[in-house]
Parts: C-alpha cells; sequence; structure tokens
C-alpha cells in the first residue's frame, strides 16, 4: 500500500508532493467518493478522484509506486476515466484592421457582447 500524497506525486498528477498534501487537505482529493487525509493508503483498483482547475480527473489505481518514474512507466499505474473538458465557444468582435475608430453603433455592439453596460456612470 502507498500513501495517496505519494501516488499522485510519483505518476506525475502534481509536480511536487507537499502540492499533493495540500490537494488533499484542500478536499480536492478522493478515493471512492470518500473524501481522504495525504497519509491515507490507496490500493489497486481503487478511483481516485483528483480536481484540477475546476475540473475532475478520475483516475483508477493499476499499480502502487512510491517513487517518482518516468512518464511512460506513470502512465501505466492508472487508468484515466476522466471524460472530455466541454468546449466553450465565445463570440468575438472583430474589426478589419485599419479601419479606424469604432463608430458609436459599433462600440455599443462591443459593450453588449462584453457585458458592458453602455449607461454606466451616467446621471440619469
Amino acid at each position: 500500500m502507498a500513501r495517496i500524497d505519494q501516488w499522485l506525486w510519483a505518476v506525475r498528477q502534481t509536480k511536487t508532493r507537499s502540492a499533493a498534501t495540500a490537494a488533499c487537505r484542500a478536499g480536492h482529493v478522493r478515493i471512492n467518493d470518500q473524501p481522504v487525509k495525504a497519509a491515507t493508503k490507496v490500493n489497486v483498483g481503487d478511483t481516485v478522484r483528483y480536481r484540477v482547475q475546476g475540473f475532475d480527473r478520475i483516475l483508477v489505481v493499476r499499480r502502487l509506486i512510491d517513487k517518482r518514474v518516468g512518464a511512460a512507466i506513470a502512465q501505466e499505474c492508472y487508468q484515466d476515466l476522466t471524460p472530455e473538458r466541454p468546449v466553450v465557444y465565445l463570440p468575438v468582435f472583430r474589426r478589419e484592421p485599419g479601419a479606424g475608430r469604432p463608430t458609436k453603433k459599433e462600440r455599443r455592439e462591443l459593450e453588449r457582447l462584453t457585458g458592458r453596460d453602455s449607461n454606466w456612470g451616467r446621471l440619469r
């Protein structure tokens, strides 16, 4: 058995072991849907959920290691069941290069797209 913070660091999910420990303390790591401490032991077959940048990584433990190894070997130690991240398209206001200053109508369209109120700061 290996500690969860050591295993996350060894399979290259975190850059440092202290970062893995901090993630456990913050509640970003779960084993079989249970919040865990850094010293919790992980076993083969456990499902590890690790929150990174607002999204969960779902890993199934296939092999236990406690020393950091190369990336190719590290990928053999887990099965990644993480779903694809949703693709978000944001509208982009583009003007032709060299078109000069925007007109009042173009400026209002730009403010509408960016969510700014054109009447902000004006007295009524």
